[in-house]
C-alpha cells in the first residue's frame, strides 16, 4: 500500500504527526509512506526512516501535482485539512481520510469563551485518520531524527565545561506567546545552572539582552547560530527545557526531555500541549487562569489586543522556578 501523508506546516504540528508514521510502518505490512510538506520544514522529516519519499512545495501544489498523480497512491491521509489539501485530494482522486480540526469549537472558545473542545490531544485526533486502516495509537512519544553532522558537541561548540544545563527557548511565532524580557530574566536570575538560550536569528537580539541583564551567570546565547536540527540536538542534551507554546516544546518531548511550558494567549485546551503519553510527570504547564480575555486567538498576535498582557505579566515566577529546579 502506498500512502501520501500531508501536513504543510508548522514545526510543532509536523512533529506531532510522527506517531502516525510510526503506527503505519509498525502495524501494517508492505507499506510505502510518502510525505508532503513545505520546503522550509523539510529538515523536520528528511532523516525520518519511516518516510520512503519526502515531497515539498514552496507555495502551490501545482508545483508537483503531475508527479504526485504518477505515484498512483492508494490512500491520502490529510493531516492539515484546509482548502489547499481539499484541492490536492480533488486533483489526485484517491481515497482519503482526515482528522477532526474542530474549527467551530475553537472559534467558540476564542470568541465566546464556550468550552466545547474535547479533552483529546491532537496526536490522538491525527491517529483517528488512520483508524480505518487498522492502525492504533501506542504510548510512545513523537519522533525527531537528527543527522550525524547536525549533532552538536556541547562542550566543544558551546564551550561549556558541564553537560548539565537548562535549555531556554525564548521565542515563538507570535509575541503574545512570549514572556516579556524582564519576566524571563526574573525567572532565570536565581537559577544556579548553566543556561543555553535557543531560538532563530529573529531572537538573537533578545537573547543578547537577556544575557546582558544576567551578567555574571554562565549563559550562552545560541539564537541564530544553529539550524533547526542542531537546535534540536542542544535541546536533546538539556536537563530541562523552559519554553513557550512553540515548536521546540514538541521537539523536546520527542526525546522525553522535561518541559516547563509557559502559556500566554494560547491555551492547552486546544490540544497541543506537550505530548508525554507514558510520562506525564515530565512536563508542567504554567498559565494565568480565569482571564476573561484568554484565549484571544488560537495562534497569537504581535501585541496584546487588550494592551495589558496579563496572561504573561502575571505569571507566577516562583512556580516556574520551582518546576525548573525539580529537574536540575
Amino acid at each position: 500500500m502506498k500512502i501520501l501523508i500531508v501536513r504543510f506546516s508548522s514545526i510543532g504540528d509536523i512533529v506531532l504527526t510522527t506517531p502516525v508514521l510510526r503506527g503505519l510502518k509498525e502495524q501494517l505490512t508492505d507499506i510505502e509512506i510518502h510525505y508532503l510538506t513545505k520546503s522550509k520544514f523539510s529538515s523536520l522529516l528528511e532523516n525520518n526512516p519511516r518516510i520512503d519519499k519526502l515531497w515539498t512545495i514552496e507555495k502551490s501544489i501545482d508545483e508537483i501535482i503531475d508527479a504526485l498523480k504518477k505515484e498512483n497512491f492508494d490512500q491520502v491521509i490529510d493531516l492539515h485539512h484546509n482548502i489547499r489539501t481539499l484541492a490536492l485530494k480533488k486533483k489526485l482522486r484517491k481515497p482519503s481520510a482526515s482528522f477532526k480540526k474542530l474549527n467551530v469549537q475553537k472559534w467558540m472558545l476564542v470568541n465566546l469563551k464556550m468550552k466545547k473542545m474535547p479533552k483529546v490531544h491532537i496526536v490522538d485526533r491525527y491517529m483517528q485518520a488512520v483508524e480505518s486502516l487498522g492502525v492504533k495509537k501506542d504510548d510512545s512519544p513523537c519522533e525527531f531524527y537528527i543527522s550525524a553532522e547536525n549533532e552538536v558537541d556541547i562542550q566543544q561548540e558551546l564551550e561549556l565545561n558541564t553537560k548539565k544545563y537548562i535549555g531556554v527557548a525564548i521565542g515563538a511565532q507570535f509575541a503574545t506567546k512570549c514572556l516579556p524580557t524582564d519576566k524571563m530574566v526574573e525567572i532565570l536570575k536565581d537559577l544556579d545552572s548553566t543556561i543555553v538560550l535557543l531560538g532563530g536569528p529573529e531572537d538573537e537580539a533578545k537573547g543578547n539582552e537577556i544575557a546582558t541583564l544576567l551578567n555574571g551567570k554562565e549563559i550562552i546565547n545560541s539564537c541564530g547560530k544553529f539550524n533547526l536540527q542542531q537546535s534540536a540536538s542542544i535541546v536533546k542534551q538539556a536537563s530541562v527545557l523552559l519554553t513557550h507554546d512553540t515548536g521546540l516544546m514538541h521537539i523536546a518531548s520527542c526525546f522525553e526531555v522535561p518541559v516547563i511550558s509557559v502559556w500566554g494567549n494560547t491555551i492547552p485546551e486546544f490540544g497541543m500541549y506537550p505530548y508525554f503519553p507514558s510520562n506525564p510527570e515530565l512536563f508542567s504547564i504554567h498559565e494565568v487562569k480565569d482571564l476573561s480575555c484568554r484565549p484571544c486567538s488560537k495562534i497569537g498576535y504581535q501585541d496584546c489586543p487588550k494592551k495589558h498582557f496579563r496572561c504573561m505579566v502575571e505569571q507566577d515566577v516562583e512556580k516556574v522556578v520551582g518546576a525548573l529546579r525539580g529537574f536540575i
